[in-house]
């Protein structure tokens, strides 16, 4: 999760340093709200591969304040932050395995603070067990550039990952992680535990924040945060939400929202809408080719 999040970071410096050659000439990004000057051939060049994201639900809304109460917790269930997140993966991983085979339509969307779209992109994305994942691009507008240096590369990074040629270690775990239970409170028609989680390493693949994880079925529902190590001198901030969603019994994105600031351009909004779930068909997922089953 938060390797996309560092994904889409990189993405953007991208943007900011190699936007920018075009022999000498000011790359305009159509109506985007993005403009870039050349700074000099012999400018340095900042890389890492990188991922983000935010998930949500209809009529989700923020946890209410003062829903905390975090001796009462301690006192009715006797849990801790180490006990919540063991059963939250024992969950998760009797949940995978149920999961064979997945689809979901996504919309990529940058936006600037007044809300201008910069760059737009809807994708479908379909799952196989075990780590299968194929992506397919059903509408784009706004800035090519941005399409191209953003949602292309992001699209391509989580291919690499669920194939296997690419992963960081960002799990949520104790080896990643200290967590510290601090209450519990509602987030929507959820009852969660609150978790504060600190990353026992500086890492631009880890975060700093909260994690709400459900209190019936042990799933993460909402994560907050930012990036445990600054991913880049061009970035000044960067703040991630995801929400997820329960579907026929298993927690599924719903939306990702990232905010991030860029050296001279400002801050930038980043949002990922999961809708349309199929889960689990009977028959493996695949486009309509026109042709006869019975051929």
């Amino acid at each position: 999760m938060v390797s996309f999040l560092a994904s889409l970071i990189e993405s953007m410096v991208r943007i900011r340093e190699e936007g920018i050659e075009k022999k000498g000439e000011v790359a305009g990004y159509g109506n985007s709200g993005w403009t870039m000057r050349e700074i000099g051939r012999d400018r340095s060049c900042l890389g890492s591969d990188s991922r983000i994201v935010v998930c949500g639900e209809p009529g989700l809304r923020q946890p209410r304040s003062g829903g905390s109460s975090p001796s009462g917790l301690h006192s009715s269930n006797g849990f801790d932050g180490d006990d919540i997140i063991g059963k939250m993966l024992e969950r998760n991983r009797l949940r995978n395995d149920q999961l064979q085979r997945s689809s979901a339509v996504r919309t990529y969307v940058i936006r600037n603070l007044e809300g201008k779209l910069a760059a737009q992109a809807v994708v479908r994305v379909d799952y196989e067990a075990p780590d299968k994942k194929t992506f397919n691009k059903t509408s784009e507008k706004g800035s090519a550039i941005v399409r191209h240096l953003v949602f292309d590369r992001l699209i391509q990074s989580e291919g690499e990952t669920s194939a296997g040629r690419e992963h960081h270690n960002s799990a949520i775990t104790g080896a990643n992680y200290t967590f510290a239970l601090a209450g519990e409170e509602e987030v929507g028609p959820y009852h969660c535990f609150v978790l504060e989680a600190t990353p026992k390493r500086k890492d631009k693949y880890l975060f700093e924040g909260k994690i709400w994880v459900d209190a019936q079925d042990f799933a993460v529902v909402k994560i907050v945060g930012r990036p445990a190590k600054k991913p880049s001198f061009w970035i000044n901030h960067a703040d991630f939400v995801r929400q997820y969603q329960r579907i026929d019994g298993f927690w599924l994105p719903y939306r990702d929202e990232t905010s991030v600031e860029v050296k001279i351009y400002g801050r930038r909004i980043f949002t990922v809408d999961h809708q349309q779930y199929v889960i689990n068909p009977a028959s493996p997922l695949q486009a309509d080719t026109g042709s006869d089953p019975d051929d």
